[in-house]
């Protein structure tokens, strides 16, 4: 709706372990005549085409139950967009039976292109036939190319749509993944009803807590799963809306890593940590903090072989922490919309870092996608490989959609005309040129010297540790199958040496996983109950 006529740098640099190599990406802006503006959507891509479905048309959702996630916003039409020869062409879902149309305008649906077919599972938004606010039970395959060629030419598009019906799959707001042979479906939750921001009667939320894996077995016209299996994590998988990028982690296996996201289960607030998943299994990254970006937007994972180190990037959305101009990390436990470049490296030792590389022309980003440009190329699925670069200016990708706020936070006098679907494009290239450096944010540890005893425990634990500053502090007793077997909340306590007793009465024998936390870090340790 607001065209943005400016070219936006962005620099960031990269050392190797010859000699220093740097390089910038530039943002170009353009627009699609007709492009229907759209933000939390699922996306495919076929040579030049990109297939836009689902997500919604307007801003962010409002806070009333009857003006939430309203239908009139749903995106009803499938669309599909040439970047290079800047043309656009849709045809309307309703065309579809029910349980398609009304899934492929949801919000919020989990998407993984594997070949010629785009997966999506789940998603948020009305569903007439139910009469509610669902999220939908289904796993859907798309035949990419023969559906965009059937929407440029005006044909029949219900060919070329599968289906299926599962609980496994009522999921919206995660992230769908694939390692191998297996998908990843990661976190998100199951919402029915309206959206009540005091908890109200209107709506039913079930987080997933989950790692939920399984196998699609698809020859093209036969659809269905395997090997359906859950790993599950009530502290550090209770979370959404947020973003998980494949990854080359330093030993060289690939996997995927869960960063940030909403809501802590002891507080209405982002997750900091992050969460490592490959094939073996997962482990959880206390000893980094994210600060910026903790909601979903478009994102861009770079690997460079050279110095084994893997580069995540993030356009944008919301934060619940952002730089001032000079320099000062600010703290908005409101998480408003930001206009961050932000970058979290992951270097050779496993250590990760993390930088502000530059910013958006306003506050952008949210609920938007980055397409990876084809024949880019990449070092594993989905991830650019850096040494394979030209030495040129090279367009990489695309990024697309999202919401455009006009103030950081709208969201309590949010009626609707605050923000927008964002309509403008951005062209992002790759140019391998001298560079300035950028300030590293530093994890500042607010908990550290941890220790319970006894241990082995009966009726009580005591935890030992130190405070670097007073704050209140939130305690988790979790068992070795991701439950939480108890939550403990205490007063602000003063910096300096700390002990806590924590009741363990009724809790049967065995190991146990005890989590502190600020609401920022966590720390946990494992006890054995006698």
């Amino acid at each position: 709706m607001r065209p943005i006529s400016l070219t936006l740098f962005l620099y960031f640099a990269l050392i190797t372990l010859n000699a220093q190599q740097e390089f910038s990406l530039q943002l170009r802006p353009f627009t699609i005549e007709g492009f229907t503006g759209i933000q939390s959507f699922a996306s495919g891509q076929y040579e030049n085409y990109i297939l836009l479905i689902g997500g919604r048309t307007d801003g962010l959702h409002q806070r009333q139950p009857f003006a939430s996630f309203d239908p009139a916003g749903n995106n009803t039409s499938i669309q599909v967009i040439d970047p290079v020869s800047r043309e656009r062409w849709a045809v309307s879902a309703s065309s579809l039976s029910p349980a398609l149309a009304e899934q492929l305008q949801s919000t919020n649906m989990q998407f993984y292109q594997e070949g010629g077919f785009l997966y999506l599972t789940g998603g948020y938004g009305y569903s007439p036939s139910a009469g509610d606010h669902i999220t939908h039970n289904r796993l859907t395959a798309i035949a990419v190319a023969p559906l965009i060629e059937a929407i440029i030419e005006g044909q029949d598009i219900s060919p070329y749509f599968r289906q299926i019906t599962d609980d496994f799959f009522a999921v919206t707001g995660g992230y769908l993944e694939k390692a191998q042979e297996t998908y990843y479906l990661i976190g998100g939750q199951r919402f029915t009803g309206r959206y009540n921001p005091h908890n109200g009667p209107s709506f039913v939320q079930e987080y997933t807590n989950q790692i939920r894996k399984f196998r699609i077995i698809d020859d093209g016209e036969t659809l269905s799963v395997a090997d359906k299996e859950a790993i599950t994590d009530e502290v550090n998988l209770h979370r959404r809306d947020y973003n998980v990028l494949p990854q080359i982690f330093p030993d060289g296996t690939y996997g995927m890593t869960a960063f940030s996201g909403v809501f802590q289960h002891t507080e209405d607030l982002p997750f900091l940590n992050s969460v490592d998943i490959r094939p073996s299994g997962y482990t959880v990254n206390n000893d980094f903090l994210q600060y910026l970006n903790h909601y979903h937007c478009g994102t861009l994972p770079l690997y460079d072989a050279n110095s084994n180190r893997m580069h995540s990037v993030f356009f944008g959305g919301i934060s619940q922490y952002f730089l001032d101009e000079n320099g000062a990390l600010i703290r908005d436990d409101n998480v408003p919309f930001v206009s961050t470049i932000g970058r979290v490296s992951r270097m050779a030792g496993g250590n990760m870092t993390e930088q502000k590389i530059g910013e958006l022309p306003s506050l952008l980003g949210s609920g938007s996608e980055f397409m990876l440009l084809p024949g880019v190329p990449q070092y594993a699925p989905g991830i650019i490989d850096l040494a394979a670069l030209p030495e040129d200016t090279t367009l990489i990708g695309y990024l697309i959609g999202g919401i455009a706020s006009t103030q950081p936070n709208i969201f309590f006098i949010n009626n609707g005309t605050q923000s927008w679907a964002q309509t403008t494009l951005f062209e992002v290239h790759y140019i391998p040129e001298s560079t300035t450096s950028y300030h590293f944010l530093e994890s500042h540890s607010i908990i550290s010297n941890l220790e319970a005893y006894p241990n082995p425990a009966k009726q009580e634990v005591n935890l030992d540790f130190r405070l670097a500053e007073s704050t209140g502090l939130a305690a988790t007793v979790q068992d070795t199958n991701g439950r939480i077997i108890s939550v403990h909340r205490f007063p602000e306590m003063a910096a300096g040496f700390q002990t806590l007793k924590l009741s363990l009465a009724g809790i049967s024998p065995g190991a146990y996983i005890l989590v502190i936390t600020d609401g920022r870090e966590q720390k946990h340790v494992t006890v054995m109950v006698e």
